[in-house]
């Protein structure tokens, strides 16, 4: 990618946030919507709210990070209770989960803040099935590096430029509740568990793509494929033990099995 683009994406970039008087970005704690909150900050100043919703479905890890960086860089940042738990829509786990998870999240960003609402979504998002892009469409919210026309890669690269070398190193991290096959109601205690085992590999493995699927009636941990093919036979087997204890600890017994990282592997969708 050569220096010209980059320089006249960012270019971009920044006429597209300077239109803003105030600019609140929904924050997850992720590569994409961390970068773009510190890059406003640092252009917007005390214009700028980052906004970050603590949930049993969020990683501990993602809200430290951005508690971290809010002394570091002396952002605003607002914690807030989204409330997707309390609605059924959202527990029962459907196709379009994520659809009232992000209502539920604007709505209540739009509580406490009455100008304009971004996100961290970039190009390469669009060639996911995102069903929260409908709720943000319908609660007016702007994508700034869709408007910008970066990628994944090109906001990797910006966190660079900003200092931010960890944050842009960060493997992809959707919800908790992404680890949850379609259909399989969303609770604390299942996102809890998720949680457990997924610090259980992250340990072992150090961070990377590297799942825990809650499916029908089993357990299945997904690792990089080169990662589960260079693992020995006693390795995989010491991993289920210790994948076992947890499930113990949460008074279940299920099967457990090992696979090949798939991106949306809890995804089910319904044959036509």
């Amino acid at each position: 990618m050569s220096a010209g683009l980059e320089a006249e994406r960012l270019a971009r970039l920044r006429d597209v946030l300077s239109e803003f008087p105030r600019l609140a970005v929904a924050t997850s704690g992720g590569v994409d919507s961390t970068t773009l909150g510190v890059f406003a900050h640092r252009l917007l100043g005390a214009r700028a709210l980052l906004v970050h919703a603590v949930s049993p479905a969020v990683p501990e890890a993602a809200t430290e990070r951005l508690r971290a960086l809010a002394r570091s860089e002396g952002f605003a940042l607002r914690l807030i209770d989204a409330g997707e738990l309390a609605d059924p829509r959202y527990r029962a786990n459907p196709l379009d989960r994520c659809y009232f998870c992000k209502s539920n999240l604007y709505a209540a960003i739009r509580g406490i803040w009455e100008g304009p609402i971004a996100s961290g979504t970039n190009r390469d998002d669009l060639g996911d099935f995102r069903p929260g892009l409908r709720a943000a469409r319908e609660w007016g919210v702007r994508h700034p590096y869709l408007e910008a026309g970066f990628d994944k890669a090109a906001v990797r690269d910006l966190a660079r430029r900003l200092g931010l070398a960890d944050l842009a190193e960060l493997p992809a991290s959707p919800c908790l509740a992404s680890r949850l096959e379609t259909g399989i109601a969303v609770t604390p205690e299942r996102l809890a568990l998720v949680a457990r085992i997924e610090r259980l590999l992250e340990d072992r493995f150090g961070p990377g793509d590297q799942r825990c699927r809650i499916r029908a009636g089993r357990i299945e941990i997904e690792l990089p494929a080169e990662r589960l093919a260079a693992l020995a036979a006693a390795a995989r087997a010491d991993l289920v033990r210790a994948v076992r204890a947890e499930l113990a600890r949460a008074g279940l017994a299920l099967p457990v099995g090992l696979g090949p990282y798939r991106r949306g592997g809890a995804v089910v969708r319904a044959d036509p």
